[in-house]
């Protein structure tokens, strides 16, 4: 919840089908999340995240990076529609752009991203093809906080999903995702509770909402 006692603004930056967006719409629908969507922000205007979105309610909003003359700029771009809409959690959710150590530290202990391994294993592109390749037995997936590196920050919770002799980067994907689909709406259920301590490389899970004081401090809470 937020500081004000109502739902978790959210907002979800997503490049594609959204499918864990949608994992998140249901969770809301459910009302086992108690969050409501801020806005939807797609870097591709034919995204069916948008159109999820749209369909939910939700703002969609589609942020051309041919607009902008480089990174930086498209980045403060990003922050501004999440700063009219008053986020309070940003979500990425397959967003297909590594986002700048500005844009990260304008918002540290506020953006999450969901990893189809179990990190620090195989980050980065097609990780699940990584982990066929390098013959391991178990992957998953991990939701973790973004820092200035690609998929190095504190991990939030993770899920074990076993590979299989057979398995390709196909079918391992998809049981991959059934386990994303329940872990990132728990992962923001911790978040809009309160519950998240960044304490170093570490995520602590508290019993009891933390003190919201120390939020964006040096161990402090990554919740509001």
């Amino acid at each position: 919840m937020s500081p004000r006692g109502e739902a978790l603004r959210i907002g979800v930056l997503a490049s594609g089908r959204g499918s864990n967006l949608q994992a998140i719409i249901d969770a809301i629908a459910r009302g086992t999340l108690p969050a409501q969507f801020a806005v939807v922000i797609s870097d591709r205007e034919d995204a069916r995240a948008l159109e999820r979105a749209r369909t939910h309610g939700a703002p969609a909003v589609f942020v051309n990076p041919k607009d902008y003359r480089d990174h930086n700029a498209y980045d403060a771009a990003l922050l501004r529609v999440i700063e009219q809409h008053r986020v309070e959690l940003v979500c990425l959710a397959g967003f297909m752009r590594i986002l700048g150590a500005g844009f990260v530290r304008a918002l540290a202990g506020r953006v999450m991203n969901i990893h189809p391994s179990l990190l620090p294993a195989f980050p980065g592109l097609a990780a699940q093809r990584q982990a066929l390749d390098h013959g391991v037995r178990i992957s998953g997936a991990t939701v973790h906080f973004v820092d200035e590196g690609v998929d190095t920050g504190p991990i939030v919770v993770q899920d074990a999903v076993p590979v299989l002799p057979d398995d390709t980067e196909e079918t391992l994907s998809a049981r991959i995702l059934e386990v994303e689909h329940r872990l990132y709406p728990a992962a923001i259920r911790l978040f809009a509770e309160g519950r998240l301590q960044i304490s170093g490389r570490r995520v602590e899970i508290r019993t009891q909402r933390v003190d919201s004081s120390t939020v964006g401090r040096e161990g402090g809470p990554t919740a509001n």
